[in-house]
């Protein structure tokens, strides 16, 4: 039984590079993603926003941790009234900080 259970976790973890772990909000597609902060912008808030980037010994591929980050900012936006944002630093350990902002 022992094996059987050793065999279904190494399954699990390689199906896991194919899994999205988060969903579009409504609202967040109209939120455009800006490199840096805009000018002639209204600051509404900052965020900060986590995943799990690893699970046991096994490390999440960095892009799609990347991007699932980007894709819970923006699921915050339209909470915030904002329909952009723009990184506040790079991600670190599953988290990262997002500045939210309205813009004509």
């Amino acid at each position: 039984m022992p094996a059987m259970r050793a065999i279904l976790l190494s399954c699990a973890v390689l199906a896991l590079p194919a899994c999205t772990f988060v969903k579009m909000a409504p609202g967040a597609q109209q939120v455009k993603v800006l490199s840096a902060a805009p000018t002639g912008c209204e600051r509404r808030g900052d965020v900060a926003v986590s995943i799990t980037h690893r699970v046991g010994f096994y490390e999440r591929d960095d892009t799609r941790v990347r991007d699932e980050l980007e894709l819970l900012a923006r699921n915050e936006a339209p909470g915030l009234n904002a329909n952009r944002i723009s990184p506040l630093g790079p991600p670190e350990d599953g988290s990262q900080r997002w500045a939210m902002w309205r813009c004509n």
